[in-house]
């Protein structure tokens, strides 16, 4: 062994990040030193993470698997064969290097009676000489560095291999570090990705607002769950605060520390529904161009809010499932099957037990998801909390539009009250930010209708009470009237707003809250 490209040896071996370059320029040193047939190099490491053994046998087991080879002849270049996976039992030499950290030195391979299994092997290649080192780190062996000799294995030979090992074992340990950490940072940056769109999707409100009876016993049930692993299914009419109500049981929970990722069920295509769920791989279809970490493996350990659940295709529902069953899943394009620790909290405005007697949702799924229903209050049932919440609209809405607070009068707050927001507190804030536009400093009009104009005659005996179910009956065949009467013309002259007295804005979040066309 020539000492004297020993610096520039270990120096070379040291600089590079790669585990895979790092292993290259190991073998390329001791390879082509004088007297070497043979030198191989073993990590320690479980099946997923050895490349060859991913792909065909990725036992979870801790063994040595043979990650780099050079020799004399060109077949023993390949890392695959016999000697791939070695146990970590003593049974082979190279396996009881890695489980005592104990170096072995054979001076005469032919006379050896005790590590020597394959003796014609050994004189067929003319071999002499066997040196095999532990790579060891911190006191932890990281592999086996062994080599064949077609001469005698001398003193300055072996405690040259020992000090290529020791550099080795530093180096694999730096590009494992190197490797992890780039690993990390691809993933913060996926991470960072889907939380900035959260960013810009979550709304303005950011906590609960209100003590009315009504949201004082929703925020009871979840102080009941929250601290439980339960799988939640918020219902509750749009803009009822649902997304609300499960940050609240998110950040009641364990999992605060974790994050709690949205996916908006309604707004993905049906073709992407998979990618988004459990992310995919480079070339697993067409424009995707990079990997791509999905919501369940982004939530991890936290919360997963799936809003409006209900729009979930029929055929990724059995998917789902397994995810919440087995917490298993696949990444669209790759064979590996990853395992997450994800709760769900789900929410919608159907009527799931409806959709499952049509067919468009499992039952299976729907007992999963709803092991702990809870309803989120429609605003005209908490009336109470109207005016503190048009107090923190005008407020939040003049900060970020740059304009003197209005002023919110008495008549107003009391007609706000009056309302029954058909648009629940979304619909609120909108007409309280349109508001706060158009006042421009003064008093606040929210622009809600004095009365209604009614296009349905409807004839009740003075002091008689109307059941809340006949009542939205009457105000849904209203709606219809009006806009038969104004042959489906919303706004405008002669629209269906005008009919009615109200603004085309409240109109149209009525018809969506009526499910109308």
């Amino acid at each position: 062994m020539d000492l004297n490209l020993l610096p520039s040896i270990l120096l070379a071996i040291t600089q590079e990040r790669s585990l895979d370059a790092v292993l290259g320029a190991i073998m390329d040193a001791v390879s082509r030193q004088e007297g070497v047939a043979l030198a191989r190099l073993w990590l320690v490491e479980n099946g997923e993470s050895c490349p060859h053994c991913a792909e065909t046998d990725p036992r979870p087991e801790m063994a040595l698997h043979l990650r780099a080879s050079a020799g004399i002849r060109p077949e023993w270049s390949r890392i695959t064969g016999s000697f791939h996976w070695v146990p970590i039992d003593g049974a082979l030499k190279i396996g009881s290097i890695a489980k005592t950290g104990d170096p072995i030195r054979i001076q005469r391979l032919e006379e050896d009676k005790r590590w020597v299994r394959e003796p014609e092997w050994v004189k067929a290649n003319g071999l002499v000489g066997f040196a095999g080192r532990p790579l060891l780190f911190r006191g932890k062996v990281l592999g086996v560095l062994a080599v064949f000799r077609t001469v005698e294995l001398t003193h300055g030979c072996w405690e040259w291999l020992g000090t290529v090992a020791d550099a080795a074992a530093v180096a694999v340990a730096n590009a494992r570090a190197f490797e992890e950490a780039e690993k990390l940072r691809k993933e913060l940056e996926l991470e960072r990705e889907y939380l900035m769109e959260e960013v810009d999707e979550v709304g303005s409100f950011g906590e609960i607002l209100g003590h009315s009876p009504a949201l004082e016993r929703a925020l009871r049930q979840v102080e009941m769950v929250a601290g439980t692993d339960a799988n939640v299914l918020v219902l509750g009419e749009s803009g009822s605060g649902k997304e609300l109500i499960a940050r609240a049981i998110h950040q009641r929970s364990p999992r605060a520390r974790k994050p709690m990722v949205k996916v908006n069920c309604g707004s993905i295509p049906r073709e992407l529904f998979e990618s988004e769920f459990f992310g995919h791989v480079r070339g697993a279809f067409t424009g995707a161009v990079k990997d791509r970490v999905g919501r369940f493996q982004l939530a991890d350990g936290g919360t997963l809010f799936l809003d409006e659940v209900g729009e979930i295709p029929l055929e990724l529902q059995s998917k789902l499932l397994r995810v919440l069953q087995e917490g298993e899943f696949e990444r669209v394009g790759e064979d590996r099957t990853r395992r997450v620790d994800v709760r769900v909290i789900a929410a919608t405005n159907r009527d799931l037990r409806q959709e499952v007697e049509k067919g468009r949702f499992r039952l299976d799924l729907y007992y999963r998801l709803g092991v702990f229903p809870l309803e989120s209050p429609p605003l005209r049932e908490r009336r109470e909390d109207v005016a503190e919440l048009v107090r923190h609209f005008v407020r939040q809405a003049a900060m970020r539009f740059h304009v003197p607070e209005p002023r919110v009068t008495q008549r107003e707050m009391e007609r706000a009250q009056g309302y029954d927001w058909p648009g629940n507190v979304r619909e609120l804030q909108n007409t309280v930010e349109r508001a706060v536009i158009l006042a421009r400093g003064g008093t606040l009009d929210l622009d809600l209708p004095s009365g209604v104009k009614s296009v349905v005659a409807v004839k009740t005996s003075p002091g008689k009470v109307i059941p809340e179910v006949e009542w939205r009956a009457r105000e849904k065949a209203n709606l219809e009237a009006a806009l038969e009467a104004a042959k489906g013309k919303i706004s405008g002259v002669g629209g269906a707003a005008e009919l009615l007295g109200v603004n085309p804005a409240t109109l149209t979040s009525r018809l969506k809250v009526f499910g109308i066309r």
